[in-house]
């Protein structure tokens, strides 16, 4: 009996090593770009939701989910890779630990959905409806997320983290959409990166 060896199907551990790397990277000069703290917990408004967006349309579930969380060790081990120059242990009891503690699951949930639809329908211009649901699918894991967050370290009401976590929406559904449409023209680009 013969066993054949389908190369394009098989795992590529280097590369998906490499992309991991890559794109923990990118989150962290994301978040390092100027922040601007708003609200009530004072949680900034920085690019780095981009880039976890991003990342997770772009590397798929598994990959995003590792490269999110090897941003998130580094920072906890004393890098200054959160948002205003952030590092260690102490940010677990910081108003925003929570965003960055869902950070992981939503990359994980709108990766996941993105290359499942990318398998399924193609690269079509209908692609954009699949990864807009995507990566919404995410924002609302990061949203649940970085409202418990602030209820538990900001000392917030449900009602009063809610109300602060809406002055995030606006801006991070522009985000989805820069996203999207970078991650579709990557996956044309590389079309083998949703396989």
């Amino acid at each position: 009996m013969t066993t054949t060896y389908n190369r394009a199907s098989a795992p590529n551990v280097g590369r998906d090593l490499a992309l991991i790397a890559v794109f923990a990277a990118f989150i962290a000069v994301c978040a390092l770009l100027p922040a601007v703290p708003v609200g009530p917990a004072g949680v900034p408004i920085t690019l780095q939701t981009l880039a976890i967006y991003t990342t997770a349309l772009i590397l798929g579930g598994k990959r995003a989910a590792f490269a999110v969380t090897l941003y998130l060790v580094a920072g906890l081990l004393g890098l200054p890779v959160f948002a205003r120059g952030g590092a260690g242990f102490g940010t677990i009891a910081s108003p925003s630990f929570g965003y960055l503690l869902g950070f992981v699951p939503g990359a994980f949930i709108a990766g996941f959905l993105s290359h499942l639809a990318l398998r399924k329908y193609g690269n079509k211009k209908s692609q954009v409806i699949h990864q807009f649901g995507a990566v919404l699918a995410g924002f609302a894991v990061i949203q649940i997320f970085g409202i418990a967050g602030m209820m538990i370290n900001a000392d917030l009401s449900l009602q009063a983290a809610a109300l602060a976590a809406a002055i995030y929406i606006p801006g991070d559904l522009i985000k989805c959409a820069v996203a999207i449409m970078v991650a579709l023209a990557v996956h044309r680009a590389f079309p083998t990166l949703s396989r």
